[in-house]
C-alpha cells in the first residue's frame, strides 16, 4: 500500500477513535456503598448513584425515540439525560459468577439485595415522569419542543374513577401506584377542552357543560374555585358512580422514550468493564453474561425494549443475552408523546395495539400486516434468548390471549426456537408473594368480594430464571414450553359452560369478569406496531372487540395446563385468576387483576350441607400428616423435574409442616 494511503487510513482511524460515541454513558457518579441487608455465603455490598449520558438524535439507534429531534442539545449536538442506579455486587470480585442480572424497576420501585448465586444485580431508573425520591429509581429526560422552538402541543387524556363521594377537586394524574402529574394545559378555557362521564366502559359518554367544570382547586373555595392547571373541579362535586374522562390540549411533553436508551447504555457500559470518561472505575466488575427480568409493567418494558431495537448498543453489540418478561401481556406505552407508562390496561389506555407475538403473524383482524417482536433484533443479529412467564390473571385482566392465538383467535401461534413460554396456572397477578399453605387464603382486597388467591408462582419463576441463566451461560436449553393451547383444548371462551367451572349455591361465576380486548383507532400520528409516536385521536375510537380466550378448569375449578405450583398440586381450594369487584366503579365485574380464592370445606359433612361438589380437605388428605406427606411427594417430583430450587423445596416442606391445614382443633 502506498505511504499516502497508509497515512490517510491511519488518520481516519485516529479521528474515528477520537470522536465521541454517538450514544453512550459518559459519567457514573457513586453516591454510597453500603453492606447488603441479607446474609449469603458470598458477602455483598450495594452501590448507589447516578449515571449521565448523551444521545445523537440522528444515530439510527436513537431515531426511533419519539420527539427526540425536538429535545434541547449540548454543544456537540447531543441530547443529555441522567438516571439513578443501584448495584448489588460481591465484596470479593473473585466470588462473582460473571452474570449481570438486571431487574427492571416497576414504577420506580424494586428491591435489590445480595444474590445467593453470586450474580451482580442491577436496577436503574428509566421512567422520566416519576417524582425523584430516596427509594425511587428515576430518570431525568428533556422536554420536546416544536420545530420553531415554541411549545409542542397535542391532545391529552386523563381518567378519574373511584373518587370519594362529594369530592370537589381531583389532581390531574396518570398511572397507578405512583400517580404522576399530567402535562399542563395550553389554556384553562374549558370551552377548548372536553369532560364527559360514563356509567360503564360500554356506556355512551355524557358531556359535562364547559360552565360546570374548571381547571381549578375547589377544596377551599367554592366552584369555580381557584384556577389551577393541575386540578379538576366539578360543580356540585364528583359522583363515584361514574367514570370521568378529561381531554385537553397539553404542552411540553417529556421525551420518555429515552428511558430505553438509558437502560441500553448503562448495561452496555457495565458489561464493558471499562472506566467512564472521567476515569471512574466500572462498578460492576468482570461481566461475561447479561440477563434481564421485568415483572408486569417492567416485563412490558422488556418486550418493547426488544421490539424497538434497543437490544443492540451503539456499536451494534447485543445488550442482554437473555430476557424474562414476567406477567407481561402488552408493550409498555413509554415511547409516546404525553405517555402514561404506568397504566393498567383500562379503557382508552394504549399498550395492546402493537405487536404482541414472538413469531411473525399477520394481524388481519386489525389490518396491521405481518410483524414480530423480534423483527429488529433478528435483522441486527442481537436477539436475546427469551423465557416468558405468566399466569391466569394475565388472561383475565390484562388481555394476554392474542399473544398466544392472534387477533382472530383461530390458531396457536408458533414460538421461535429462541423462545420458551411457561404458564403458571391458577395464580393471581404475580402469584401470592406471601406463599405458604393457607386454607383461608390471602387477605381480601378492600374492593374485591373474594379472599386473595394464595397460590404462589414465585418458586416456579425462580426456577425459570435459573434456566435462563443456564441457557445463556452454558448453552443448556430449557425444557419444552408449557402453556395452554387451542390444539389441546385448553383455551376456551370466557363463560361458565366453556370453562367448565363447578357450580353450587352461592358459587362465584367467571361470567362478565374478562377485561375485554378493544380495537382502537388512535389517529394518524400513532405507530401501532411499536406503540410509539403520538395519539392524535382522543378519546380513541373503539373499532370493535378482539376475541379472547381463557384457560379451562377441572372439577375443582383449577386450571390444568402449564407448570403447576406445589400448592396447586396439593390444593386447599379453588385458585382464580379473576375476582369480583365489590364496591365502586365497575361493581360486579372483574376486580382488576386480583385473583380470588374459594376454600374447600374442611369435612364431607360441611360440603354436603352447602351442596359443594368439590371434595373436602379431609376427603383428600385425611389429616394434617396426610397433607404434609402429599406435599413432600410433590416437592420431590417438582425438584426432580427442575421446577424447584433446593432452598425453595425445603421452605415449602417447612411451611406445610407449620401450616394449620387439618390440624386438630381443641
Amino acid at each position: 500500500m502506498p505511504k499516502s494511503h497508509i497515512f490517510l487510513a491511519g488518520s481516519a482511524l485516529a479521528m474515528l477513535l477520537a470522536a465521541p460515541a454517538s450514544a453512550r454513558l459518559e459519567h457514573i457518579q457513586i453516591d454510597s456503598v453500603t453492606p447488603a441487608k441479607t446474609a449469603t455465603p458470598t458477602r455483598y455490598e450495594i452501590v448507589r448513584g447516578r449515571f449521565f449520558g448523551t444521545l445523537d438524535p440522528a444515530d439510527p439507534h436513537n431515531r426511533i425515540i419519539t420527539d427526540i429531534e425536538g429535545a434541547s442539545r449540548d454543544t456537540h449536538g447531543r441530547v443529555a439525560y441522567s438516571a439513578t442506579f443501584a448495584i448489588a455486587r460481591p465484596v470479593d470480585p473473585a466470588k462473582a459468577s460473571g452474570v449481570l442480572f438486571y431487574d427492571v424497576p416497576n414504577r420506580g420501585g424494586w428491591p435489590i439485595d445480595a444474590d445467593p448465586d453470586g450474580n451482580v444485580r442491577v436496577i436503574s431508573g428509566w421512567q422520566g415522569d416519576l417524582t425523584p425520591g430516596a427509594d425511587v429509581q428515576s430518570a431525568s429526560v428533556p422536554i420536546a419542543h416544536a420545530r420553531d422552538g415554541g411549545p409542542l402541543t397535542g391532545p391529552v387524556l386523563a381518567r378519574f374513577v373511584d373518587m370519594p363521594a362529594g369530592a370537589t377537586s381531583l389532581p390531574i394524574t396518570g398511572s397507578i401506584g405512583k400517580p404522576t402529574a399530567r402535562p399542563a394545559p395550553v389554556s384553562l378555557d374549558t370551552t377548548k377542552a372536553r369532560l364527559f362521564r360514563q356509567t360503564s366502559d360500554a356506556a355512551q359518554p355524557v358531556d359535562i357543560a364547559s360552565g360546570d367544570w374548571a381547571f381549578a382547586d375547589c377544596s377551599t373555595t367554592p366552584f369555580p374555585g381557584t384556577p389551577d392547571p393541575a386540578k379538576l373541579c366539578v360543580r356540585g362535586g364528583f359522583d363515584p358512580a361514574y367514570a370521568y374522562t378529561l381531554i385537553y390540549q397539553g404542552k411540553d411533553p417529556l421525551v420518555l422514550g429515552i428511558g430505553f436508551a438509558a437502560t441500553r447504555d448503562l448495561v452496555a457500559y457495565l458489561r464493558s468493564g471499562k472506566p467512564d470518561d472521567r476515569g471512574t472505575a466500572n462498578p460492576a466488575g468482570s461481566i461475561r453474561w447479561t440477563v434481564a427480568s421485568g415483572t408486569s409493567q417492567s416485563g412490558n418494558f422488556l418486550k418493547s425494549f426488544v421490539n424497538l431495537g434497543f437490544n443492540a448498543d451503539e456499536a451494534g453489540k447485543r445488550v442482554f443475552d437473555g430476557v424474562n418478561p414476567n406477567i407481561a401481556a402488552r408493550q409498555v406505552p413509554l415511547n409516546l408523546r404525553f405517555a402514561v407508562p404506568g397504566g393498567a390496561a383500562t379503557l382508552y389506555e394504549p399498550g395492546s395495539e402493537g405487536t404482541l407475538w414472538w413469531g411473525r403473524y399477520d394481524d388481519v383482524a386489525r389490518g396491521r400486516g405481518t410483524s414480530s417482536l423480534l423483527d429488529r433484533c433478528a435483522a441486527s443479529h442481537t436477539c436475546p434468548k427469551i423465557i416468558e412467564t405468566f399466569g391466569s390473571a394475565e388472561f383475565w385482566g390484562l388481555r394476554m390471549s392474542p399473544g398466544l392465538i392472534g387477533t382472530d383467535a383461530k390458531t396457536d401461534l408458533p414460538l421461535p426456537s429462541g423462545v420458551r413460554r411457561y404458564y403458571f396456572p391458577s395464580v393471581t397477578h404475580g402469584g401470592s408473594w406471601t406463599g405458604g399453605f393457607k386454607s383461608e387464603g390471602d387477605p381480601k382486597s378492600p374492593i374485591c368480594a373474594l379472599p386473595g388467591n394464595p397460590n404462589s408462582s414465585l418458586e416456579s419463576l425462580r426456577a425459570a430464571q435459573g434456566m435462563l441463566i443456564a441457557w445463556v451461560r452454558e448453552g443448556k436449553a430449557p425444557p419444552t414450553s408449557r402453556y395452554p393451547t387451542l390444539r389441546n383444548g385448553d383455551l376456551v371462551e370466557a363463560n361458565d359452560a366453556a370453562i367448565g367451572f363447578p357450580k353450587w349455591p352461592g358459587a362465584p361465576s367467571p361470567e362478565g369478569k374478562l377485561n375485554v380486548f378493544l380495537d382502537y383507532d388512535m389517529g394518524t400520528g400513532f405507530t401501532y406496531h411499536d406503540v410509539s409516536g403520538a395519539i392524535t385521536r382522543q378519546p380513541p375510537l373503539v373499532r370493535g372487540v378482539i376475541p379472547s380466550r381463557v384457560p379451562r378448569v377441572n372439577a375443582d375449578g383449577n386450571e390444568t395446563a402449564g407448570v403447576p405450583s406445589v400448592q396447586l398440586q396439593v390444593p386447599l381450594g379453588t385458585y382464580l385468576g379473576w375476582n369480583i369487584q365489590s364496591v365502586g366503579w365497575g361493581k360486579g365485574g372483574g376486580c382488576g387483576f386480583f385473583g380470588g380464592y374459594v376454600p374447600f370445606a374442611r369435612t364431607r359433612a360441611e360440603r354436603l350441607a352447602t351442596h359443594d361438589p368439590r371434595p373436602s380437605l379431609e376427603e383428600r388428605y385425611r389429616d394434617h400428616a396426610g397433607f404434609v406427606a402429599q406435599v413432600r411427594d410433590v416437592v420431590a417430583k417438582q425438584q426432580a423435574n427442575g421446577w424447584l430450587r433446593a432452598d425453595d423445596a425445603q421452605k415449602l416442606i417447612t411451611q406445610a409442616v407449620e401450616s394449620d391445614v387439618l390440624v386438630t382443633r381443641p
